[in-house]
């Protein structure tokens, strides 16, 4: 039996996805029908993205899965039925992506590479930056990204801790969990990243009250979501200078509005959510091998637990 695979991401990604899903349904020896158009009774497999057409899952009345193109779930978990199995994108390109990105700025920080390249006005003012070793950084959220990044700061020789909603072991990674935890994570973050999900118990993880656990003058990177941060409070520890620089790629409101305090701050750094973005080849390689399982009786991967909304 062939199984039925719509294909609901936006229209001008068919022509990527398409033949890139199709090979590698072949490669695994994958009856699959991969089209972008369907009749709902007709569909086995779901390939999501929320910038798709579909917002109401009801009419896919043989639904076996729906396997998201995006890492974020939190617009479809509302959505997709819960006898329906979910499974979120956790692919290589994704990973690599966001590590090389989070890399990236977090040596911007610790190497004071803004200064240089934003002119020092004539000033000959040498200043060295401490060694990696003696810099500390924490990420909050060690799920595929957050332990991805994290393992390649210490790679780089930085002292790494990282803070998850329950307890993680993660080699060379000095882990914190849970509430009481969260407050020795922030305490020691010169330089704080955040990877966590979007979910209503993560939703203002930075507000008043943490960032005053942050040492003075931390610096912030944010390539996870917008919500994660009460933005109000974070321009209040930015103005006081509790918070010397955040560098921020998600927000509540995309694209952020003109107007946003955040455009025009000197010690905010906006990028246009480019931090990683789902690469084509890996997500169909992950995709492909969900539709095999799938046929096969298999457990999926990456599955979403709905309880937790991850």
């Amino acid at each position: 039996m062939t199984a039925n695979v719509l294909f609901a991401g936006r229209a001008d990604s068919w022509p990527v996805y398409g033949p890139l899903l199709k090979a590698e349904c072949a490669r695994l020896g994958v009856k699959a029908d991969l089209r972008n158009e369907f009749a709902p009774e007709e569909v086995d497999y779901i390939v999501y993205a929320p910038s798709g057409p579909i917002r109401d899952f009801t009419p896919f009345t043989r639904l076996k899965a729906v396997l998201s193109m995006w890492a974020g779930v939190e617009k479809i978990v509302p959505n997709a039925p819960p006898s329906v199995p979910l499974a979120r994108m956790v692919d290589s390109g994704l990973e690599q992506g966001m590590t090389e990105w989070v890399a990236g700025h977090t040596l911007r920080y610790h190497l004071g590479m803004d200064a240089h390249i934003h002119g020092q006005n004539g000033r000959w003012d040498p200043r060295t930056p401490p060694l990696a070793k003696n810099r500390s950084v924490t990420v909050l959220g060690l799920g595929a990204l957050g332990t991805a990044s994290a393992k390649a700061l210490a790679a780089l020789g930085f002292q790494v801790s990282g803070w998850s909603r329950s307890q993680k072991e993660v080699e060379g990674i000095t882990c914190h969990a849970g509430p009481e935890g969260l407050k020795d994570a922030l305490a020691k973050a010169e330089i704080l990243i955040l990877l966590l999900p979007d979910t209503a118990a993560t939703e203002n993880t930075l507000n008043a009250d943490t960032l005053g656990w942050l040492p003075k003058g931390a610096k912030i990177i944010n390539p996870g979501r917008g919500p994660l941060i009460d933005d109000d409070a974070l321009l209040g520890a930015l103005d006081r200078g509790q918070v010397g620089h955040a560098t921020l790629d998600v927000f509540r409101v995309e694209p952020l509005p003109p107007e946003h305090p955040y455009w025009a701050h000197p010690n905010v750094t906006v990028t246009p959510h480019i931090a990683s973005e789902t690469r084509e080849s890996t997500a169909a390689e992950v995709i492909a091998e969900n539709i095999r399982r799938g046929e096969a009786g298999e457990p999926l991967l990456h599955l979403v637990d709905r309880s937790l909304g991850y």
